[in-house]
């Protein structure tokens, strides 16, 4: 199959590009860097994603469209940096849509990555893909960036929307930030700790956007493994994990003061399930944290 990736130097996509072409898959990338380091045999055509439509010569011969970029969130955030955070993503996949529609030979399919921030901070209540979105910042841009990517339905494009919540790797993301204090043994809970936290092995997730890829399915799907823990539970396991202790909790007030607005994404409670993807056929093969950190931290 021909799969054209944007974001494909981040965590997900560099997992993604891995798994794809030993799968056998033809790739391409698109970048803004014409100097982006690829692995043998994967193509590449520039393309900014705010500048203008994706380009004909990184789509015409795409089966599949696999859309991962956009601005880091887990950033400490200003008027501008919430503005490229948002602008990345819904004019970013706006852009790419336009891309698709100018198309006279269209893909199959355009898997999009939202984020489970679309839910908002919602304590113990329990998430699913029908649940409504919260509002406030992070939500509206997850609202807005589904919105653009499911007007390729209209093209005759099969959408799939991908809410991911926090995925583990040693080499990127969230826990790479977690291990150095955890490791030192001043790592602790945040805030009062009660907060869910939805968490995915980045395998696991890699694994979801393959199905996505290789089967008929369509809609919003939450990229979260199906045993979400408390940030107390999540701390306690990483440093038992790590055979470390975890005795210095970080209060609310200094979370602000690093984070300023973010510190919100940091004590937010979301108790996301992924019920599409079971209901789907999908099979996680780190369904609970233990283990899942426990391969993380070993390789």
């Amino acid at each position: 199959m021909n799969i054209t990736l944007t974001g494909a130097t981040g965590l997900i996509g560099r997992r993604l590009l891995k798994n794809f072409r030993a799968a056998g898959h033809e790739l391409l990338v698109l970048s803004r860097h014409a100097g982006t380091n690829l692995p043998p045999g994967v193509g590449l055509a520039t393309w900014d994603p705010m500048e203008g439509p994706a380009p004909e010569a990184g789509l015409r011969s795409a089966e599949v469209v696999v859309h991962l970029a956009g601005e880091p969130v887990a950033q400490r955030w200003n008027d501008s940096v919430k503005r490229r955070i948002r602008e990345s993503r819904v004019q970013g996949t706006r852009n790419l849509v336009a891309g698709l529609a100018a198309l006279r030979n269209r893909p199959k399919a355009l898997i999009c990555a939202s984020a489970v921030g679309y839910y908002g901070d919602r304590g113990n209540e329990t998430l699913l893909e029908s649940s409504a979105p919260a509002t406030g910042f992070l939500p509206e841009v997850c609202v807005a960036w589904e919105q653009e990517a499911q007007a390729a339905e209209a093209l005759g494009i099969r959408v799939v929307r991908i809410r991911i919540g926090i995925v583990l790797d040693a080499r990127g993301g969230a826990l790479q930030q977690m291990l150095p204090p955890f490791r030192m043994g001043v790592g602790g809970k945040l805030g009062d700790g009660t907060q869910w936290m939805s968490w995915i092995h980045l395998a696991d997730l890699a694994a979801l956007f393959q199905y996505a890829v290789e089967n008929p399915v369509t809609g919003a799907f939450n990229g979260v493994a199906p045993n979400p823990v408390t940030n107390t539970d999540f701390t306690r396991d990483l440093a038992q994990t790590l055979h470390r202790p975890a005795i210095l909790p970080v209060p609310t007030f200094a979370l602000k003061l690093l984070f300023g607005e973010m510190s919100g994404v940091l004590l937010s409670s979301q108790r996301v399930l992924p019920a599409a993807a079971q209901s789907a056929g999908f099979t996680f093969k780190f369904p609970d944290l233990r283990p899942a950190l426990a391969d993380v931290l070993s390789s």
